[in-house]
């Protein structure tokens, strides 16, 4: 077997190129769907395990404010109990 130099033209270059690209870009979106659905599925369990908790929402709640007063800020947080907002449209939800 005779090995020779063989040089391609430049269209069929660049449709390797091309094609070469696009499957780098299908596995990176692969690879992002992935993890977008890993995070999705560890949200939904931690959602889970904080309405099972009495509390839990409440103390989630204090961290997150605890967190966002140390960043200086011009805005003004007013937090409200759920029941009272209730009741202020009447019951509904």
């Amino acid at each position: 077997v005779k090995i020779q130099n063989i040089e391609l033209p430049g269209d069929m270059k660049r449709a390797m190129a091309k094609q070469a690209e696009a499957e780098r870009e299908r596995r990176a979106n692969i690879i992002n769907a992935d993890g977008e659905k890993a995070a999705a599925e560890t949200l939904a369990q931690a959602a889970e395990i904080l309405a099972k908790t009495q509390g839990a929402i409440n103390l989630r709640t204090l961290n997150t404010l605890e967190r966002i007063s140390t960043e200086p800020s011009q805005k003004t947080m007013m937090l409200f109990p759920i029941e009272l907002i209730d009741a202020i449209r009447g019951g509904k939800k």
